[in-house]
């Protein structure tokens, strides 16, 4: 895949990720990255003391650092701030990070030589994955740690996965084909400063969350069949009369998906219910900003990975060569607390359906638990229980993060922006909301069953059927924790909403 930096895509982006794609930078850059370099190399060579190129880091760029030595300031930058622990992250996301650095590096203001570039490509193109630990970094100078676990391999040091063994760096690189590179002036920094890791969490995270949304849709039109919920709150002109993107949306979406149901048609007249309860009347306002608060941090997102973000900066209009602070990941941040909110509140409203249908006092004379013979079985008594659980824990997670600065580095960095862990924390907030709606679309399916045979819409009927491909309708109590992986991997691979074989809401920006 050949991107363009400056302006490559959410969707280019998503491919990248989830197919792990070998990415080249358009040859287009190089001629900005080639006079970039230039600068920095006289730089190197004068008596001007130029941030990063011949001086020190941090509180010690005072300290000015002799011309043959700069090759040493580079390693020894690199070498120092490999201090990540914690667990590797996922190769899919390593290499999502490092396709970001290449798009900063590519935009021709890190004054980088092409070789480095042209390193990370075949990084990318060969397999070889660097070893990058989870934590360390506050997002702010950069994601410093993280980022020197890859720039150490780029050396020949550090660790790297190759063929699915973890070796030393330079035996991936030798194994690959690939040399390691000695790293001139400006380099080490130029790789290391920068939002890259943030970004990666934060764009893993959005993807995971948007898919959830679409899934969210489909599992809540099936719950509002299965208690024999009214379609009237789906009327478009409700939606159009608000205006919000999301909400008209979402309720054109769940219109759709509930097209043709016989159960609805069936309780059209003489229905005792005046409303239902806001788990189902009000899903399209609730879903629906959240994918609108989900494509405001998708803006920011787009914009972060075709930044340049690291520093010092070599300016083509002037050609001053200028410290500044775009390495502070501080949009990365607010964008992935946007993220865990919209996740959180998609997860919060898909628990109070569950409880809604579990519930035989509220689900219009679904039996309780959705057994068919209670008291002798729990049915999905536990599995509600274990939703409330999830929930709970993403609220708890939701907590802003960005608001949660700690001074570092000798109080030269004041002012840290926590984006590495707000997005980190992403990771598993989705995967507990996959596990709610997993639930979700357990209990929906057997409470439609019990309608029977009174059928639901043919495309409510094709999801049911994939779900029963892998999981079958509950009769007496069993072991259920598989039934319920088995179903949160249906949402989590997206099948769930691909397999409405309607058109659901996009991203796009």
């Amino acid at each position: 895949m050949t991107l363009t930096p400056g302006t490559v895509t959410l969707s280019q982006l998503e491919q990248v990720f989830r197919e792990e794609r070998p990415v080249q930078l358009d040859p287009a850059c190089h001629p900005s990255v080639e006079e970039a370099h230039k600068r920095i190399a006289d730089a190197a060579a004068g008596e001007a003391a130029v941030y990063g190129v011949n001086t020190g880091f941090g509180k010690l760029a005072s300290v000015k650092i002799a011309a043959e030595d700069t090759a040493t300031l580079q390693r020894n930058l690199i070498l120092s701030h490999c201090c990540g622990v914690g667990p590797a992250i996922p190769r899919t996301l390593a290499r999502l990070m490092m396709v970001l650095k290449l798009l900063s590096l590519g935009r021709g203001a890190s004054g980088v030589r092409p070789e480095v570039i042209n390193l990370l490509e075949g990084m990318l193109s060969k397999g070889v994955t660097p070893v990058i630990p989870a934590q360390g970094s506050v997002g702010a100078s950069g994601d410093l740690a993280p980022l020197s676990h890859m720039a150490a391999v780029m050396m020949g040091a550090g660790e790297a996965e190759f063929g699915g063994d973890v070796m030393p760096g330079d035996a991936a690189l030798s194994k690959a084909g690939l040399q390691p590179i000695e790293l001139g002036p400006k380099e080490g920094l130029a790789l290391i400063n920068g939002t890259q890791f943030s970004t990666a969490f934060a764009l893993a995270g959005l993807f995971g969350a948007w898919q959830a949304a679409q899934s969210a849709l489909v599992t809540s039109a099936l719950t509002t069949d299965a208690i024999m919920g009214s379609t009237a709150p789906l009327q478009p002109e409700i939606h159009t009369l608000r205006g919000h993107r999301g909400q008209i949306e979402a309720g054109v979406t769940m219109r759709a998906l509930l097209a043709g149901s016989v159960i609805r048609e069936s309780h059209r007249d003489g229905d005792t219910r005046v409303q239902d309860p806001y788990c189902i009347r009000c899903q399209p306002q609730v879903v629906g900003a959240a994918m609108d608060v989900l494509r405001q941090a998708a803006t920011t997102l787009e914009i972060e990975a075709n930044a340049a973000t690291d520093n010092p900066l070599v300016l083509s209009e002037t050609g001053l060569i200028v410290s500044g602070g775009n390495f502070h990941a501080e949009p990365v941040g607010f964008a992935a607390d946007m993220i865990a909110l919209a996740v959180a509140e998609i997860g919060a409203i898909a628990q109070r359906r569950i409880a809604l249908i579990v519930d035989p006092a509220l689900s219009f004379d679904l039996p309780p638990f959705l057994t068919p013979n209670p008291g002798l079985n729990s049915g999905y008594m536990i599995a509600e229980v274990t939703t409330a659980a999830l929930m709970s824990e993403n609220k708890h997670l939701a907590n802003p993060c960005v608001t949660d600065s700690t001074p570092t580095s000798a109080n030269q960095e004041d002012h840290v922006s926590m984006a590495a862990h707000g997005a980190r924390r992403l990771g598993q907030m989705v995967a507990n909301l996959e596990r709610i709606l997993g639930v979700e679309l357990l209990c929906a399916t057997q409470g439609v069953e019990f309608r029977a045979p009174l059928p639901t819409s043919e495309t409510l009927q094709a999801v049911m059927a994939r779900l029963r491909a892998v999981v079958p309708a509950l009769g007496d109590d069993r072991y259920m924790a598989p039934e319920i992986e088995a179903a949160s991997a249906l949402i989590a691979g997206g099948e769930i909403a691909r397999g409405t074989g309607i058109a659901m809401p996009e991203l796009g920006v």
